[in-house]
């Protein structure tokens, strides 16, 4: 997306704050990811990226990406569409939304991603047109009505991997990246109200006359303005070198199936000490530890797994 002054091309300037926030929220992403990876391979508590603080963090960088796009959209063609740019970026980030697709089905079967970040930027920009022309005030409106919408509304309906994406499933499907429709296509629209409005006061000048004191913050901007690209190789880079070091230094899967294994016991905390000790020691002799952290059990190590459990006598949650 152009973040340039929606004015007279002759007089056109980059607005470099725009790139600079988004290189904050691509290096916060990269953040998260690797986390995610350091749980995946089992150097940390299981379920730690997809849990509590790791979870809001998460949801934070979604939002602020979504934001963005939509300021990008009004920067990009608020006064007037130009297509050839739109559809070439589209393309783009549409093709990189079908390739995270067909390497996740491969790689993440059991939890590929069929409607992620690209998906919904891809389709967002395309419903946001709509919204250029309209009045600021209207956009937020609809904004907000697409973020309440899936609190207000659940259906089973959509529950199939067919209709997920729209967002009003009563129970999210299982999805490693899962950005629907509803709600945040709405954040897309408070971004584009907010930049209709950012217009209409004339801000997009006096933003860019902060271009030369955000010198020092350069580098920032540059990778701001190639974000699909950072997107597409950050990841797999990121993961590659996660999973290299834990094949060469295997991390001790013990203490992280201990952590789990205390949050999950309802006893004394002496008791579950105990008992998620004889649990994992029972299934690292058993070679089932790493089965389990990487959730890969069969059917009949599952019920290896129940009956280590009650040997031990761990005093597990009940549903």
């Amino acid at each position: 997306m152009t973040d340039i002054v929606p004015n007279d091309a002759a007089k056109r300037s980059r607005i470099e704050l725009i790139d600079i926030l988004r290189a904050v929220a691509l290096l916060a992403m990269a953040s998260y990811h690797f986390t995610w990876d350091l749980d995946a391979n089992g150097y940390v508590r299981q379920g730690l990226a997809n849990t509590g603080p790791w979870k809001i963090y998460a949801r934070c960088i979604a939002t602020s990406f979504l934001f963005l796009v939509g300021i990008s959209l009004v920067l990009a063609h608020g006064r007037g569409i130009r297509w050839r740019s739109f559809w070439i970026r589209e393309a783009q980030v549409a093709a990189g939304a079908l390739a995270v697709t067909v390497a996740t089905f491969f790689l993440m079967p059991g939890g590929f991603i069929f409607f992620g970040i690209l998906h919904q930027i891809a389709l967002a920009s395309l419903i946001g047109l709509l919204f250029l022309r309209l009045p600021p005030l209207l956009t937020l409106g609809a904004g907000i009505g697409a973020i309440a919408l899936p609190f207000l509304v659940q259906t089973t309906l959509t529950e199939p991997k067919w209709l997920a994406w729209i967002g009003l499933a009563a129970r999210a499907p299982v999805s490693n990246d899962y950005v629907p429709i509803f709600p945040w296509t709405g954040i897309v629209l408070l971004g584009i109200a907010t930049g209709r409005l950012l217009d209409r006061f004339g801000a997009w000048r006096r933003l860019a006359s902060l271009n030369e004191p955000l010198r020092r913050f350069r580098p920032f901007a540059a990778l701001g303005r190639h974000s699909l690209l950072f997107y597409l190789i950050h990841q797999p880079l990121l993961f590659g070198l996660v999973a290299g070091a834990a094949y060469v230094f295997p991390p001790d899967r013990t203490v992280a199936f201990t952590a789990d294994c205390l949050t999950e016991c309802r006893a004394d905390e002496a008791i579950c000490r105990q008992a998620c000790a004889c649990v994992g020691d029972r299934l690292k002799a058993e070679q089932l530890l790493a089965a389990l952290m990487e959730r890969r059990l069969s059917g009949a190590q599952t019920e290896r797994l129940d009956g280590i459990v009650r040997e031990c006598r761990l005093p597990l949650a009940t549903p």
